[in-house]
């Protein structure tokens, strides 16, 4: 192989991309500097509406301002669909009435009420007065139903056909329809109350003869969605039923939308986020929020910890007589409640992760709190024996090693069985067990293991 000025140039990759990424940054904001709007066009032009957001929500408030004000016109509807939460209002308040009536009407309708739903008023207004008066209508019909329902998730856009049209109708149909949705997987095939009978992928209809009834090569697997219906239960009945798009009905059973494979997973990936931020006690915070707003969200869980080590310090306290005897309980007693708090977080993740993904019900319950305890002692004895063989050479106490060994066996067979049964109980009251069940656990791990210690080697050494 042969080089030189011929070679074709390769895309960057790794740290080079990275460099590239950094690079476009600095030009857009000296850009912005300069106030060189073709310059800023110029360097946008490439830009997926994410990576945009993404930009956005990295550079600080004023600059975002120069940036909204000088990209004006060019600002794209997904931008706002893509932006944080947190900073949204900031951007929407940013952009001129007729840029924003513009970008809002790029929108599917689903993208715009999840743009309305953590607006302040005065900006839903805005919004809504930038759309024409059917998809205004058609956008507060849909904010009508519970947050976080299938009627609030749904897009109105869907492509229906009756129940006695032929693939050649349907096909007809769509070629000479004026706007179709942007994105779309089946036709819905309807009887004459709109009650949806049927969905039709778009792949079987352009495969079929054009005199082929609709309703012969309807889809097997057909679920319909009830718009009162949560959004988790729509995202879990997506992910169980590899379905790709499914029709929403009304009280009455009649058609009033769809809801596609990419809102769905959308649900998936939220509920996980805030499962795993929840579990580290962090709340819905982003990278965007304030200090302030960070400050609260953290601050409650920090002086529930608070309480909970203050708890663990006072069953300490029931032991300085053993303690000031045997100092070297002080050194130890830390890893018993640190392995014992270890092993509770990874039986409460997955614990956590089995409820919300529904594999852990009533019918196996048992079986996995048996497994999990299992689990506990079996890795207990063996951390048992090495930390009974550090515990004698260390000190040179044999009992000193059979009582750590002891409480390490304790400890992390409770922690396998609090970090199972604590959210499952908490999930069974109704409180969100990702939310709650991190101080309980730890709570129970480190009580038990100072106790467990403390107590056998107040038992034994003294």
């Amino acid at each position: 192989m042969t080089t030189g000025e011929n070679t074709p140039e390769t895309e960057p990759t790794g740290e080079d991309a990275y460099e590239l990424d950094r690079k476009r940054v600095a030009q857009i904001l000296f850009a912005l500097d300069r106030d060189d709007r073709e310059a800023l066009v110029e360097l946008m032009e490439p830009l997926h509406p994410a990576d945009i957001a993404d930009l956005l929500e990295q550079i600080n408030a004023f600059d975002r301002g120069r940036l909204i004000r000088l990209y004006d016109k060019e600002f794209d509807g997904d931008i706002l669909s893509e932006l944080d939460e947190s900073i949204r209002e900031e951007v929407i308040s940013a952009l001129t009435p007729q840029v924003l009536a513009d970008a809002v009407r790029d929108l599917d309708s689903d993208d715009v009420v999840d743009l309305l739903e953590d607006l302040e008023e005065p900006q839903q207004e805005a919004i809504l007065d930038a759309l024409e008066d059917s998809d205004r209508v058609a956008i507060e019909q849909s904010l009508s139903y519970p947050e976080n329902s299938a009627g609030r998730l749904m897009q109105r856009e869907v492509v229906t056909a009756p129940e006695h049209w032929t693939v050649g109708q349907a096909i007809d149909h769509m070629r000479e329809a004026e706007e179709l949705p942007e994105q779309f997987y089946h036709v819905v095939i309807v009887d004459p109350r709109m009650h949806p009978v049927g969905q039709v992928t778009l792949g079987r209809l352009m495969s079929s003869r054009r005199t082929k009834p609709l309703i012969e090569i309807i889809e097997e697997t057909f679920q319909v969605i009830p718009a009162a219906q949560d959004e988790e239960d729509v995202a879990y009945a997506f992910n169980q039923y590899h379905l790709i798009s499914a029709p929403v009905v009304d009280e009455d059973g009649r058609l009033v939308g769809a809801i596609t494979i990419d809102d769905a997973m959308a649900v998936l990936d939220e509920e996980h986020e805030e499962d795993i931020l929840r579990l580290a006690g962090v709340g819905e915070g982003s990278l965007s929020d304030r200090v302030s707003e960070t400050t609260k969200q953290r601050f409650p869980w920090l002086a529930v910890n608070l309480v909970t080590a203050i708890f663990a310090s006072l069953v300490i306290a029931q032991f300085e007589a053993t303690i000031a005897q045997f100092v070297a309980l002080a050194v130890l007693m830390p890893i018993v409640a640190s392995m014992g708090g270890n092993a509770g977080t990874q039986s409460l993740t997955v614990a956590v992760r089995a409820l919300a993904t529904r594999d852990l019900t009533g019918s196996n319950v048992w079986r996995v709190i048996r497994r999990e305890v299992l689990v506990g002692l079996i890795n207990g004895a063996i951390f048992a024996v090495v930390m009974g063989i550090i515990g004698v050479v260390w000190f040179g106490t044999p009992m000193l090693g059979v009582v750590i060994a002891a409480a390490m066996v304790i400890n992390l067979v409770v922690a396998g069985l609090a970090g199972t049964v604590i959210p499952v109980i908490l999930d069974r009251i109704g409180v969100d067990p990702a939310l709650a069940s991190g101080a309980f656990v730890t709570t129970v791990t480190d009580v038990v293991g100072f106790f467990a210690f403390l107590g056998l080697a107040g038992a034994v050494l003294l």
